[in-house]
């Protein structure tokens, strides 16, 4: 049903105005902050993708942090953008532009949230999937290897399923025609490390490929990284949710204000339109 506008008995003064200062610049500083951290997620994602050597830029780009930082930083800069500048110039196409991305974002969101609950087995493969492809490409790139011995500290895991998923690694691989040094080795993020060792020994992983479960058990996390994701998923779903309502909750706000905003440009215009009728009429 279209909304009807209350059309005055005579024409207003020239300054008023249906448009809301305050749902204005609310909006309009709301983006400008997203706008101003979408700058710096793209520079910081830029300069990390400086500091790596060519051969390393070219070898796992699917898997690059630094380029998943860029793309993401340019997406919310273009957004914003639209925010920004559709609310400072009471523009309605940018307005509905930036609207319906974040709509698009949002269900998006919600779609993969929902289809990650309900197919929970695909999405374990998925997951395994990603692990396994960060696994073959650990040397080639500094990021990747800072992001994936980080996750093996913080969980006490090694490899995807097993640390003997890291044989998929050409350095790491237990064939025999492998010339690496640290053939049949693991990175020490999987080592079992004693908090009063004051010197990190690097070379604690090597050769723990060749040795069973129980006589590696000894030295390095033998488990591997999904299960203990699930596990740390399962164990903190509320702390999950919150995330998920903070990244949903300025989306929505940014959904509410910005038709808001639309609703009351439309409101003046018609008011302008109406006045100008008036004025041009006096008997209409």
């Amino acid at each position: 049903m279209a909304r009807r506008v209350a059309v005055p008995a005579g024409p207003l003064g020239d300054d008023f105005s249906f448009v809301s200062p305050v749902a204005k610049y609310v909006l309009f500083f709301f983006n400008l902050l997203f706008w101003v951290i979408s700058m710096v997620m793209v520079a910081v994602g830029v300069y990390a993708r400086l500091l790596k050597h060519a051969e390393a830029a070219m070898a796992c780009l699917a898997v690059d942090p630094a380029i998943l930082l860029i793309m993401v930083g340019v997406l919310t800069f273009l957004i914003t953008f639209c925010g920004c500048v559709g609310s400072l110039r009471e523009n309605i196409c940018l307005l509905q532009l930036f609207s319906v991305c974040l709509t698009i974002i949002f269900l998006l969101q919600l779609a993969v949230g929902v289809l990650g609950f309900v197919f929970s087995d695909e999405a374990r493969g998925k997951v395994s999937e990603i692990i396994n492809g960060a696994i073959m490409h650990y040397r080639d790139d500094l990021d990747l290897q800072n992001l994936i011995d980080f996750g093996q500290k913080e969980f006490s895991c090694c490899g995807g399923v097993s640390y003997k998923d890291w044989s998929q690694n050409m350095y790491f691989n237990c064939t025999a025609t492998n010339p690496s040094r640290e053939r049949c080795s693991v990175p020490f993020s999987c080592c079992l490390h004693d908090p009063d060792q004051a010197v990190i020994n690097t070379m604690c992983g090597h050769g723990m490929q060749a040795r069973g479960y129980l006589e590696a058990s000894a030295f390095i996390h033998t488990n591997g990284c999904i299960d203990k994701l699930v596990n740390w998923t399962h164990s903190n779903l509320f702390l999950l949710g919150g995330i998920t309502l903070g990244l949903a909750l300025p989306q929505l706000v940014g959904i509410i204000l910005a038709q808001l905003l639309i609703n009351q440009i439309r409101d003046q215009i018609k008011l302008q339109l109406y006045n100008q009728q008036h004025r041009a009429d006096p008997w209409y």
